[in-house]
C-alpha cells in the first residue's frame, strides 16, 4: 500500500520502468523448440537464465507483468549470493549500491541484551550481508539479462496452459501481442509464492503457518545509525510486540513491527494509525526529525514446501518450490541458491556433458536445504512470534535474565543465513582412507569451499573454472603421475580447472590457503561448479577421483 494521493508505483526513490509485450516469432508461425521456459522474471528466474547462459544455453523468460515487482520485499543479500551474482557476471552494481554489514542488536525493553557479529575470516572478498531494496536486485539482474544474447525476455507474457511429455514440455501463453504455443524441453518455475504453474500441476505446498503477524513500513528518513540489524523485543513504541529495524540505500529504513494479538489487521493497515504506530517506534530509539512513509503490508511466517522440487520436466525453484520466514534473512538467498544448483546441472545435462541423472540431485539437495532453514528459521520465528503462553513465558523469561546474565543472551541471536551443506548428497563422496581428522580442520565433503587471498591479491575462488575445480595441496608441483591423473581426469571433464596450491603459479608460503581449506601436504578437493565441495581426500588418487567426477556428472560407475 501507499499513501492516500500516491500512484500504486508512485515511490520516494525508485522509478519503474514499463516494459512492452514482444512480437515474437511465434505469432508470425515460427515453430522454435527452446531448451528452457523460464516462468517468472523476479531475481530467481533472472539468476537461472543468466547462470545458464553463463553455460551457453539459451533460455525464454516470461512474466506476466510489465515492470518489477513493487513495494518491500527481499532487502538482505548474504555473502554466498554475492559470490553467484559475481559468477553470473552481474555483481559490481550490487557492490557499488548495497550497504554491507556484519554486526546487529537486539535490546529489551530499551536495553542491549545481545550484540551479533558474524564471522569475517580475513580471506573473504565480501561481508556477510549487503542490503538491497529488491527493486534494485531486479534492476540490477534486469540490466546484465538485457545484456545477454542468449536470454529471450517477454514481458506481458503469462502461462496459461502446461502440458508435459516425456520429451518436454508445451505451453500456451497470452500477451497483448496476441497467444502463440511454445515448445521447451524444460521448464523452470519461478513464478512465486503463488505460483500458477504449481496450481496448474495439482501440487500444493505443505508445512506449518504462524500465527505472529508483522507490518512492513517503508519510510524515509536521515538517521546517521550504522547499517546493522536492530531487533526491539517489548519497545515502548510497540508494547507487548517486536520490532525490527534495517537501512537500506537512498535513506530508506524498513521498519518490521508485530501486531498484538487483539489487533485488527484491517485497523493496523490505515494510514493514520499505522503512522502514529511508526512515530511512536522511531521517537523510542531518539528519531525526532521528519520522515516519510514510502509503502507498508502485513505479512505472517510461513514453513511451507513441496514435497518433491522436480516434477519430470517442469523443475520448481524460489517461492514457487518452498517459502520460509523473513527472520534471518533465507527466502531470497535460498532461491538464489536453488537457480545456481538446477543452473549449472540443467546446463551441463542439456550440452551433453553430463547424464540427465544428474538433475535427480537437485531436489534431495535443495529440499534438504530448505528443510535445514525451517530448522533454524522455526527457532528464530518462535521467539520472535511465540505460538502459545507457554512460549511466550519461557521467551519473556529468557529476556529478562539478559538484562544481567551472559548464558541466556544467545537465545536473542537471529540465526542469520549460513551455505547449507549437501553432506548426504547423491553428488558427494568421502575419502574412504580418511580419519576425519584433516577434515575436522577444514570444511567438510559437501560444504561451500571457504575463500582465501592470495598474494597478488585475488582469491582462490576466483581461479575457479565454470566447471569442475580441483585443488591439490603440493608444495613441488605436480610430477609426471600427478599429470597423468589430471588428464584422464580431463576425459571425464574437459572443462575441468587444476589449481596446485604451492606451485610457483599459485605460492602459499604461509600455508594460508591450505589452512583454509584445512587441507595438508598431499591434500585434494574436488569443486563442483556452484563451489561446494564434492569431494576431499588426503593423497591424489587417479581411480577414486575419477569414479568421484563421473557421480559428480549423474555418470553410472
Amino acid at each position: 500500500m501507499r499513501p492516500a494521493g500516491k500512484g500504486a508505483l508512485e515511490s520516494l526513490y525508485f522509478d519503474y520502468p514499463q516494459f512492452a509485450a514482444p512480437r515474437v516469432p511465434e505469432l508470425d508461425g515460427t515453430a522454435t523448440r527452446h531448451p528452457v521456459l523460464i516462468v517468472g522474471a523476479g531475481p530467481i528466474g533472472m539468476t537461472a537464465a543468466l547462470v545458464l547462459a553463463r553455460y551457453g544455453v539459451r533460455s525464454v523468460l516470461i512474466d506476466r507483468k510489465d515492470t518489477f515487482n513493487d513495494g518491500s520485499r527481499a532487502i538482505c543479500i548474504a555473502r554466498p549470493s554475492m559470490h553467484i551474482l559475481e559468477r553470473i557476471g552481474a555483481v559490481a552494481p550490487f557492490v557499488e549500491k548495497a550497504l554491507g554489514w556484519r554486526y546487529g542488536r537486539s535490546y529489551y525493553r530499551g536495553e542491549q541484551i545481545f550484540r551479533l557479529e558474524m564471522p569475517q575470516p580475513p580471506g573473504e572478498k565480501y561481508l556477510p550481508m549487503y542490503n538491497l531494496q529488491q527493486q534494485y536486485i531486479e534492476k540490477f539482474l534486469h540490466d546484465a539479462v538485457a545484456a545477454n544474447r542468449l536470454i529471450d525476455m517477454r514481458w506481458q507474457s503469462e502461462l496459461s496452459v502446461i502440458e508435459r511429455r516425456d520429451d518436454g514440455v508445451t505451453a500456451r501463453i497470452s500477451s497483448p501481442a496476441g497467444d502463440y504455443r511454445l515448445d521447451a524441453d524444460y521448464v523452470l518455475a519461478a513464478d512465486g509464492a503463488r505460483s500458477p504453474v504449481r496450481t496448474m500441476l495439482g501440487l500444493r505446498l505443505k508445512g506449518d503457518n504462524y500465527e505472529g503477524r508483522y507490518v512492513i513500513a517503508d519510510i524515509r528518513m536521515d538517521h546517521d545509525f550504522p547499517t546493522e540489524r536492530r531487533a526491539f523485543f517489548e519497545p515502548a513504541g510497540n508494547p507487548g510486540g517486536t520490532v525490527l529495524i534495517h537501512k537500506q540505500p537512498d535513506n530508506i529504513w524498513r521498519v518490521d513491527y508485530q501486531l498484538r494479538e487483539d489487533e485488527s489487521e484491517t485497523d493496523a493497515l490505515k494510514e493514520e494509525n499505522l503512522r502514529a504506530r511508526v512515530g511512536a517506534i522511531l521517537a523510542d530509539i531518539g528519531h525526532t526529525k521528519p520522515w516519510e512513509l514510502e509503502w507498508w503490508s502485513v505479512y505472517s511466517a510461513n514453513t511451507l514446501c513441496l514435497d518433491d522440487y522436480r516434477h519430470g520436466r517442469v523443475i520448481f525453484i524460489g517461492d514457487a518450490a518452498h517459502i520460509v520466514p523473513i527472520f534471518g534473512v533465507r527466502g531470497l538467498n535460498n532461491g538464489l541458491a536453488d537457480a545456481e544448483n538446477i543452473g549449472w546441472k540443467l546446463a551441463l545435462v542439456l550440452n551433453g556433458e553430463a547424464d540427465e541423472r544428474l538433475l535427480d540431485s537437485y531436489s534431495p539437495e535443495r529440499r534438504g536445504a530448505t528443510l535445514d532453514v525451517f530448522a533454524n528459521a522455526t527457532r528464530s520465528t518462535r521467539f520472535m512470534t511465540p505460538p502459545s503462553r507457554g512460549w511466550r513465558l519461557m521467551r519473556d523469561a529468557a529476556l529478562s535474565l539478559a538484562v544481567k546474565h551472559e548464558f541466556t543472551r544467545e537465545f536473542a541471536n537471529p540465526r542469520q543465513m549460513t551455505p547449507y551443506t549437501y553432506a548426504d548428497s547423491p553428488l558427494t563422496v568421502r575419502d574412504p582412507d580418511d580419519d576425519g581428522a584433516a577434515a575436522s580442520r577444514g570444511p567438510l565433503a559437501g560444504a561451500a569451499c571457504p575463500n582465501a587471498r592470495l598474494a597478488d591479491g585475488r582469491h582462490l575462488l576466483d581461479l575457479a573454472g565454470p566447471g569442475f575445480t580441483l585443488l591439490v595441496v603440493c608444495d613441488r608441483g605436480p610430477d609426471a603421475a600427478a599429470s597423468r591423473c589430471f588428464e584422464r581426469l580431463r576425459q571425464v571433464d574437459p572443462a575441468l580447472v587444476v589449481c596446485v596450491i604451492g606451485s610457483t603459479a599459485l605460492p602459499d608460503a604461509d600455508r594460508s590457503i591450505a589452512g583454509a581449506l584445512g587441507a595438508e601436504q598431499g591434500s585434494v578437493l574436488l569443486l563442483r561448479p556452484d563451489l561446494h565441495i564434492a569431494g576431499r581426500w588426503r593423497r591424489l588418487r587417479a581411480d577414486r577421483l575419477q569414479a568421484a567426477l563421473r557421480q559428480a556428472l549423474g555418470h553410472s560407475a
